[in-house]
Order: C-alpha cells, then structure tokens, then sequence
C-alpha cells in the first residue's frame, strides 16, 4: 500500500512562490512515476508535473514551465514542487501522484495512488 501525504499550501499572492511537499511511504514497483496534479475551482483535474523514476525525465503542463520544479530524494520519500512566480489562475487543489507504467504522463486516470491534496490559493 502506497500512502502519499502533501504539505506546503497556503494563500499568497500573485508572483509569491511556494513549495508543496509529499512525504511518500510504502512500496513501489518498478517503472513507478511520481508527480502533481491539481483541480481548479470548477474545473476538472490536470497535470502539473511527473517524474519518471527510473532516468529521471519529467513533464510539466505548457502553462507552468520555467515557473515550476518537480524535485524528489534519492530514495523517493520525498517529492517537492517549488513554485515561483504564482497567478491567480495557479489556485487549485493540489494533487500528489504514484503510478506504475505510465504511458500518457500527464493524465489523471494513469494514476493509481493520490494523495488527499493540498489548497493553493493566489490572490490577484
């Protein structure tokens, strides 16, 4: 069994950064990704950023990249998202994943393990 738990939310404000953290504990099988998701308010559930663990390579949403980093331990206990550069349009749920064989990175239904999420919210 696979428990995921983030930390880190808050309310900033637009061009504020912050840091999500997921503390990740049980066992994962080979070729595992681990990554964020995050749900708008009224909106359906997307991809922030994976990582697949065994070489490293990682994917990120258009609208986030050069704003945001995915970043995990070496022995992929932890997984952070540091943000930076926030807008009101980032204010979301936000989701830690663990998955097995992934084969469309960013989609939500490849994920079999979800943490229980973590408020963003940025003020204009």
């Amino acid at each position: 069994q696979v428990q995921l738990v983030e930390s880190g939310g808050g309310l900033v404000q637009s061009g504020d950064s912050l840091r999500l953290t997921c503390t990740i504990n049980g066992f994962l099988r080979d070729d595992y990704w681990l990554g964020w998701f995050r749900q708008p308010p009224g909106k359906q559930r997307e991809g922030v950023s994976v990582v697949r663990a065994s070489d490293g390579k990682i994917w990120y949403l258009d609208s986030v990249k050069g704003r945001f980093t995915i970043s995990r331990d070496n022995a992929d206990t932890i997984l952070t998202l540091q943000m930076d550069s926030l807008k009101p349009e980032d204010t979301a749920v936000y989701y830690c994943v663990a998955g097995v064989s992934v084969h469309r990175p960013l989609l939500e239904y490849e994920y079999d393990h979800w943490g229980q999420g973590t408020q963003v919210t940025v003020s204009s």
